[in-house]
């Protein structure tokens, strides 16, 4: 199945990621995949997935191919999937259309594909390869990947401090420790998240609403549909019950996951509203359940934006992956609050190890992203 590729295989699935990204803020939660067809040296047909129940990258790219596509080569970021979802199986399609060699960059890990639909293309005179630029094909979906693998969604902590480590002064005030630049970057990872979690008390305190501010994702508005930004599911941990309907998260009419132990019948909530009971973990709503909830939903990957007590908790219950920090150049001094509340850590041994993949400006302040150790 796997070859010597060369430099012009390169260049044309490089192609088909660069089309694949362009899906970053509207798959979600399906993976990001990019095609492209080559008949002769020339690029015939191109395309990605767009939205979730649409067309797939093979399947735009065939149409903007059309009877051209046969004996062509496909490049495709992600295997072609070979069963029957919202959509008819790309491998199929290929075949029907008379395409000759499939290049794929990974294999896809879904147990319904994995490898089928590659013996799917095979059986029907099809010859095949795979591996290249894979590692560029696993970073589009980490997420898709992740849930594939684990069974449970990958999560993202997002946090927000001064260069000493505070999120906010003893007296609470917190508005605004970062740029404006930085706060449009969260929009930005907000909108490529499956679903974003947070605590009660930041809905009732901050009065956070949770929601892709569309105004706020700068040049993106020239790139994308609005209508095609899928605002993600938003997810709140209430184990006591504290949420009432009048809050402003509420007011804007998109999924609502609330976690609880047991469902509040006191008032009347908006349709798109759901709880859901999970058990209790000393004294508190087991998160590992809370996961598990979402992944069978499909929400593969999460964005957590909270406060120190539920982060610590997600962190220090390994159940976290990665870390984003946008540091401010301020000092707030020690009676500040604290970035993470983690109880259990009292040696240095006990101490998350963090691998920092990337460090960068986001206008005024440090933007940090690390893998968070589980060991």
């Amino acid at each position: 199945m796997d070859r010597h590729f060369s430099s012009l295989d390169y260049t044309y699935m490089q192609r088909a990621i660069s089309l694949a990204k362009r899906g970053h803020y509207t798959t979600s939660p399906n993976p990001r995949v990019g095609c492209v067809l080559v008949k002769h040296d020339q690029i015939i047909g191109e395309g990605y997935h767009v939205k979730a129940g649409e067309g797939h990258a093979e399947v735009n790219a065939l149409k903007q191919a059309g009877s051209q596509a046969k004996g062509c080569t496909a490049y495709v970021t992600l295997e072609p999937c070979s069963h029957f979802g919202r959509t008819p199986p790309c491998a199929q399609a290929l075949i029907d259309a008379g395409v000759k060699h499939v290049i794929a960059a990974m294999v896809d890990p879904n147990p319904k594909v994995s490898g089928n639909g590659l013996k799917m293309l095979e059986a029907n005179g099809i010859t095949t390869a795979y591996g290249l630029l894979e590692q560029d094909a696993l970073a589009l979906n980490t997420g898709f990947i992740h849930l594939m693998t684990t069974g449970l969604p990958y999560v993202r902590c997002k946090l927000a401090s001064s260069l000493d480590g505070k999120t906010a002064m003893k007296s609470g005030e917190s508005q605004w420790i970062t740029s404006a630049e930085a706060r449009k970057n969260v929009q930005r990872i907000r909108a490529q998240s499956c679903a974003v979690l947070t605590g009660a008390n930041s809905v009732i305190v901050d009065n956070a609403k949770m929601n892709v501010r569309w105004s706020e994702l700068g040049e993106l508005q020239s790139d994308y549909i609005e209508e095609n930004v899928r605002q993600p599911v938003r997810v709140i941990i209430d184990s006591q019950n504290r949420l009432t309907p009048n809050l402003g998260i509420f007011s804007i009419e998109s999924p609502i996951l609330i976690f609880c132990h047991t469902t509040d019948e006191t008032h009347t909530w908006p349709e798109f509203v759901e709880h859901i009971n999970v058990p209790l973990r000393d004294a508190k709503l087991d998160l590992t359940s809370v996961l598990k909830a979402l992944a069978k939903r499909g929400l593969n990957d999460v964005l957590i934006e909270s406060g120190a007590q539920l982060v610590g908790a997600f962190i220090e219950q390994n159940l976290a992956d990665e870390l984003i920090l946008f540091q401010a150049p301020k000092l707030m001094g020690a009676d500040s609050q604290s970035l993470v509340a983690m109880p259990n850590v009292q040696q240095l041994s006990d101490a998350k190890a963090l691998t920092i993949s990337d460090v960068r400006m986001v206008g005024k302040d440090i933007r940090i992203t690390a893998k968070i150790s589980k060991n």
